[in-house]
């Protein structure tokens, strides 16, 4: 008899593992934040390129699980006569909240751009480790050229 019940109670506990990592990797996959937002600019202008041949009017990070980070590069161009000093604004979080989740930042803020210069900036979008019931979102990024 015991015989006959091994068998069956290792399909069972392999069949309850099966089942244990495809309802992980389900939960994991639902809690995966796609972006979506536009860029503008005021007194420089921004491209997907090095070249500043393919303009950059959207943010394309892709989708960020709670409790990471995900990067996208672009290039900033200043095409004034003058240096100009970089900042970036991040606005218009839709839902609302998505704010108190996610932080979007970048490695150029202050930074002094010459003029006809180019220079490469990462925005990083970082999520909490809890972003509650988000399960998308979008904001408006501006970054602006001050002399």
């Amino acid at each position: 008899m015991v015989q006959k019940i091994m068998p069956t109670l290792v399909l069972i506990a392999v069949a309850g593992l099966f089942l244990t990592v495809i309802t992980s990797a389900a939960l994991s996959d639902s809690q995966v934040l796609p972006l979506n937002g536009a860029i503008t600019t005021v007194n420089v202008d921004a491209y997907t390129n090095a070249a500043c041949t393919i303009p950059c009017t959207a943010l394309s990070v892709g989708s960020v699980a709670p409790g990471s980070s995900v990067t996208q590069t672009i290039y900033i161009k200043n095409s004034g006569t003058v240096p100009v000093t970089l900042t970036m604004a991040v606005s218009g979080w839709n839902p609302s909240n998505a704010g108190s989740y996610l932080t979007l930042s970048w490695n150029r803020q202050n930074y002094v751009l010459s003029s006809g210069g180019v220079v490469d900036v990462t925005l990083t979008l970082t999520a909490g480790a809890n972003v509650g019931s988000l399960t998308s979102f979008s904001c408006n990024v501006t970054i602006t050229g001050t002399q």
